[in-house]
């Protein structure tokens, strides 16, 4: 069964996914970074580039030829995948596809509307008994 955590407290929910992706790249872990529309699809493009500054994540479109060889797939709108390992969902709700994959992460950002459809979406995968884990990104100290 998929695997689900919850990075929340995010203060870029981008920058967030790079360093997610990076990291799993590091450990051997292909990724597909689903963004919801075409900008932000874009805009991860871009920052994929420069992440880490010293270096860049190898990366395509899911529709390229050589998706299936890359660490990092940018993914909007589509259901086919070169692989199923890791799905890291910048969407609002529950992907259709995210049960397909071994595990997933959500990213919440720090503002009131996302934290809300970040709690409807933990709900959903904790309702339907879904394994799930909680990071939470924010600088504010634990009491």
């Amino acid at each position: 069964m998929t695997k689900i955590d919850f990075y929340t407290g995010s203060k870029d929910k981008l920058r967030t996914a790079c360093q997610l992706s990076h990291k799993a790249m590091q450990n051997g872990v292909r990724v597909i970074l689903s963004a919801p529309d075409a900008a932000t699809n874009d805009a991860l493009d871009k920052l994929l580039w420069h992440y880490p500054a010293t270096a860049f994540i190898p990366h395509c479109r899911s529709d390229a030829e050589e998706a299936g060889q890359m660490p990092v797939v940018l993914n909007q709108g589509s259901d086919k995948f070169p692989h199923h390992e890791l799905l890291i969902s910048l969407h609002n709700e529950c992907a259709p596809f995210f049960s397909r994959f071994e595990r997933v992460i959500e990213i919440v950002g720090k503002d009131e509307e996302d934290a809300r459809l970040g709690r409807e979406r933990f709900g959903f995968y904790r309702d339907r008994g879904y394994e799930m884990r909680h990071f939470d990104l924010s600088d504010s100290p634990k009491k």
